[in-house]
């Protein structure tokens, strides 16, 4: 599983990184040797005495491979190795010379784990059609299906499939470290569980990261509703979608959340303050530490008036909703107060029309794009969060529950994430601690859950932080 603050890599940067690690004095059979022994030990823990089938393709990702498969007749594991082309590199050739096992050019082994080292992260074109039709063979007679690094036929910067008919894995091993196909779908969603097998790559500056499991601590002994944070959250037409953040946001460290809209007065719980004074009126209070509009904003009936009333205010934001769809570059105007906004991906192409963007790439292209153009921190929301910030920060976070893909859930997102940000923190971080918290919310939520349960579930998330 992925750990928090954890670098992921372009493949550029991750051949950068392979090449200092050259420099400094390290061979390249040295780092094979490495990455082959450490993915040895997640396979040989899935395959629990299974006999494993090795498809090597020609390349370094085929002599993992081969030292894996050492790796693995030395433990006593029944091995067969499958050699889809002959190596082509030194370090391959060598990897393939030091297996003591028999390799075969033909489809063979059955019922076992497949473990694919046809190709990794350098793959920029679709496998050919003798490659395909092996790797679907063999998948389709192994029940277990390991991928090394990246499952062949994934390229490793847009998460994109370059073939049809791709098998899917119960298992993938990164190798050195992350790259941005193990969190981008559609790719990641065929990756089954991840893991690393660390070679010794280091920080790398200007990497992205893995969201990281928030450091959050209790309140001072003399804190107090105010200086713990004021949240201000903007309603509107659904009054629900509202409610919903608010009691999130009270589960995420706000100190005071306050709700403005008298329809939504029945409904809210007692501890939930809601002020039916004029919109210009209420937000008023210099104490106000962030505010949050657009979950159940709506479209109509001056809904972009108390878009804009909240845009004029000198306050921290987040922007979710109907507020991205009415969003214009010119409300951000002479605003110099940090903003988050949280789209899905039918709000982050609105976005991407409204600021002249064409939307190409992949969606950490495509939201560090959007952040650099608004001046926004823009938490690309769905399968496949990603979250990028003006300044060039990107940060994934790991696979969360499916069965996030309920109404109200993204209210609750953009409820925790503006907590966040009302306790002082910065934006990013804001933006990052939200979406741990949302994914582990529901992550302890009894499936299938309501967006009111996962609201609900906020709190507990938080506490596991403490």
């Amino acid at each position: 599983m992925p750990k928090p603050g954890e670098p992921i890599l372009s493949a550029a940067q991750m051949r950068d990184a392979e090449q200092a690690l050259i420099a400094a004095g390290t061979s390249v059979d040295e780092l094979m040797q490495r990455a082959g022994r450490g993915a040895a030990d997640y396979v040989w823990r899935l395959a629990g005495g299974r006999p494993v089938t090795l498809l090597c393709g020609p390349g370094n990702n085929g002599g993992d491979g081969y030292v894996l498969a050492e790796a693995l007749r030395t433990r006593g594991g029944a091995v067969a190795v499958i050699a889809a082309a002959e190596p082509v590199t030194a370090a391959a050739r060598k990897a393939r010379s030091a297996y003591r096992g028999s390799v075969s050019e033909a489809a063979s082994g059955t019922g076992g784990v497949l473990v694919d080292c046809l190709f990794g992260t350098g793959l920029a074109r679709p496998l050919g059609p003798q490659h395909l039709a092996l790797l679907q063979q063999l998948a389709a007679s192994h029940p277990l299906r390991v991928a090394v690094d990246l499952p062949s036929g994934i390229e490793a910067d847009l998460g994109l499939s370059l073939n049809q008919g791709l098998p899917d894995y119960h298992l993938t091993i990164a190798l050195g470290a992350w790259k941005f196909a193990h969190f981008l779908m559609p790719a990641g969603a065929a990756m089954g569980a991840l893991r690393l097998a660390p070679i010794g790559i280091g920080a790398v500056e200007g990497a992205a990261q893995v969201v990281a499991r928030p450091r959050l601590i209790a309140p001072p002994v003399l804190a107090h509703k105010y200086t713990r944070g004021l949240l201000g959250i903007v309603g509107g037409a659904m009054p629900g979608a509202a409610l919903l953040s608010a009691r999130a946001a009270q589960g995420a460290g706000a100190g005071y959340v306050k709700l403005f809209g008298l329809e939504t007065a029945a409904a809210a719980p007692a501890e939930l303050v809601i002020d039916s004074t004029p919109l210009a009126e209420a937000l008023a209070d210099a104490r106000f530490t962030a505010l949050l509009v657009g979950p159940g904003l709506g479209r109509r009936d001056g809904a972009r008036e108390r878009l804009v009333r909240t845009l004029a205010e000198p306050v921290p934001a987040v922007l979710d909703a109907d507020a991205l769809v009415l969003l214009a570059p010119r409300h951000l105007t002479g605003r110099t107060v940090p903003l988050i906004a949280t789209p899905h991906e039918g709000e982050l192409m609105a976005l991407e029309r409204a600021f002249d963007l064409d939307g190409a790439g992949s969606k950490v292209e495509r939201a560090a794009a959007l952040a650099r153009a608004s001046g926004m921190v823009v938490v690309a929301k769905g399968a496949d969060t990603v979250i990028a910030a003006p300044d060039g920060r990107i940060a994934c976070a790991r696979r969360a529950s499916s069965w996030l893909s309920t109404a109200g859930t993204g209210d609750v997102l953009a409820g925790t994430v503006a907590s966040r940000l009302s306790c002082g923190t910065d934006p990013f971080d804001a933006a990052c601690q939200g979406v741990w918290l949302h994914g582990e919310a529901a992550r302890l939520c009894p499936a299938p859950f309501t967006a009111a349960q996962l609201a609900e579930t906020i709190a507990p998330a938080y506490a596991a932080c403490l």
